[in-house]
C-alpha cells in the first residue's frame, strides 16, 4: 500500500543537519503518524507521499520546507518559572513554554533570578535538514483516526 492521504505510516528516521546527526529513532518504537493531516513538517510529509513499506530513502529539506527561516527579532523575556524541562537553566538549553498556540520549544539566551531571555525560533529553524527514512508499515486509517486527525497505537496518540 502506498502512502497517501488518510494512511497510517510507521517509520524510522535519522535526522542530520550540515554538520551532525541530531536525532535517531531506531532505538525506540517507530514513529506513527496519519498522512495528510499536518502531523509532520510539511516537506517531510510531501516526501513520504507515494512510498510504501520497505522503502528506504533520503530527503534533504531547505529551511522553508522544514522549520522555517530564523527570525532575528525573536528574543522575548519570560519568567523563569514558566520554563519547563529543567530545574536550573543555562544559555543554550532548550525549554518548553506554554503559549496561546500550545506548547513551544524555545532556546534560553540569558538567565536572571526571575526572568530569562529566550529565542522563540524553533531550535532547528534556519537549518537545512536531511532525513534517512525507513518505511516500516503503511495501512488505511480508521474512521476514528481520520476524525481525530492523528494515528492511534504504539508511537501514536493514545486516548485514556
Amino acid at each position: 500500500m502506498q502512502i497517501t492521504k488518510d494512511t497510517v505510516v510507521q517509520f524510522h528516521y535519522t535526522l542530520s543537519d550540515e554538520t551532525a546527526v541530531l536525532e535517531n529513532s531506531r532505538s525506540q518504537d517507530p514513529v506513527l503518524y496519519l498522512q495528510g493531516h499536518g502531523n509532520l513538517i510539511e516537506g517531510l510529509e510531501k516526501a513520504m507521499e507515494g512510498h510504501q513499506a520497505g522503502d528506504k530513502f533520503q530527503v534533504t529539506l531547505a529551511p522553508a520546507d522544514a522549520y522555517g527561516e530564523r527570525t532575528e527579532d525573536a528574543i522575548q523575556s519570560v519568567q523563569v518559572k514558566h520554563l519547563m524541562g529543567a530545574k536550573k537553566w543555562k544559555p543554550g538549553m532548550v525549554a518548553v513554554v506554554n503559549t496561546e498556540q500550545g506548547q513551544r520549544q524555545v532556546t534560553v539566551v540569558k538567565v536572571g533570578m526571575f526572568k530569562a531571555e529566550v529565542d522563540t525560533n524553533h531550535p532547528l529553524a534556519g537549518k537545512t535538514l536531511s532525513f534517512d527514512i525507513d518505511v516500516i508499515d503503511v495501512r488505511a486509517a480508521s474512521a476514528e483516526e481520520i476524525e481525530h486527525g492523528h494515528a492511534h497505537g504504539v508511537g501514536g496518540h493514545h486516548h485514556h
